[in-house]
């Protein structure tokens, strides 16, 4: 008789066992990938580790076809800047090496021979907000080309970023994002570098809507857009860099504030990045936007920014997607770093 005790409880402590194994495994596959505090020490001052891993891109959503869903992308271990780069920052790189940005430059008579040549002087592309008043314009009518706009002088030559050293930096072509990463020994991240990231380490998506469209929550448009910015969230254009809560991994800013450069060239699909690792998107020759079919190949944006609102854009997501052509910075796209572990 006590055998058959000694037998039964053996096999219940086993059974046990084997569900709680069960459950442990199960549980730690479902956690989300924290970064090591040890092994974070490998990345630069200001930048983030994040642990390589392997997940879903994209979304499901019908409204925006371009963000597909794209299964088992993995990415290796890599570091990221844990804020968008600050005008500060951007000051320092141009007092070193001189660098005229892109809205810096006279615009060239080989790209655009019909401007005379008052027409081709220096600018870039300005959110201008409706006249008050009015309850309807055309649609994008709220950009216009500023002569003098660049990253010192966001709203025209008037304009200053005095006492602004901690905004993130604006009027940022591709190629001024690419000459700063040099400086600094560093690179663009990869769209699904770049996403990755933003997730911090769930699979969720982390739409900010009901109640968790907050103003405390990021910086982005509250009111209708282009009409009424009820500057909810404190800020009327671009917030200081961490003004607002990290994600899981410790990054600002990867939802608002100003949209984001990714190394990537921009196609509505993304053939060939499902199963991948470190994918690195398609080649520029077949990058194209249907929507903006005569501006011809464009680069990822990520993010979204403060123009985006319920009503407009509502990218706030990190896998929401937009395109931008290279040569084209705006007051508000900005930029970030990463740095490859591999």
């Amino acid at each position: 008789m006590l055998m058959k005790s000694y037998t039964l409880v053996l096999k219940l402590l086993i059974s046990y066992l084997a569900i709680t194994i069960c459950w442990v495994n199960t549980m730690a596959f479902a956690a989300p990938t924290r970064p090591n505090p040890e092994l974070a020490k490998v990345c630069p001052v200001g930048m983030a580790y994040i642990p390589g891993g392997s997940f879903t891109m994209g979304s499901g959503s019908a409204e925006f076809t371009e963000e597909g869903i794209v299964k088992d992308v993995t990415v290796s271990s890599f570091c990221i800047d844990q804020h968008e780069m600050t005008n500060g920052e951007f000051a320092q790189f141009i007092a070193a090496t001189g660098y005229k940005t892109v809205a810096e430059r006279p615009l060239s008579p080989e790209q655009f021979p019909d401007l005379a040549e008052d027409e081709r002087a220096a600018g870039s592309v300005v959110f201008q907000p409706p006249e008050e008043g009015i309850q309807q314009i055309a649609y994008m009518s709220w950009w216009h080309w500023v002569p003098g706009a660049n990253w010192q002088h966001p709203f025209g030559p008037e304009s200053s970023i005095a006492d602004k050293d901690n905004h993130p930096v604006v009027h940022i072509a591709y190629e001024d994002a690419l000459a700063y990463a040099e400086w600094v020994g560093k690179q663009l991240p990869t769209e699904a570098q770049w996403e990755y990231a933003a997730r911090g380490g769930s699979e969720q998506s982390t739409e900010l809507n009901g109640e968790d469209y907050s103003p405390k929550k990021a910086n982005t448009w509250q009111g209708m857009f282009p009409f009424f910015n009820t500057k909810a969230d404190g800020y009327l254009g671009t917030a200081p860099v961490a003004s607002f809560p990290p994600n899981d991994y410790g990054l600002y800013d990867m939802t608002g504030n100003v949209w984001e450069w990714t190394a990537d060239w921009y196609r509505v699909g993304r053939q060939g990045m499902a199963h991948s690792k470190n994918p690195q998107g398609p080649d520029q020759a077949v990058s194209f936007d249907p929507k903006k079919p005569v501006e011809g190949a464009s680069h990822v944006i990520k993010g979204g920014s403060h123009l985006c609102a319920k009503n407009y854009c509502s990218r706030y997501r990190p896998e929401a997607r937009e395109s931008q052509t290279p040569d084209t910075g705006t007051t508000h796209i900005g930029f970030r770093l990463a740095k490859d572990l591999v």
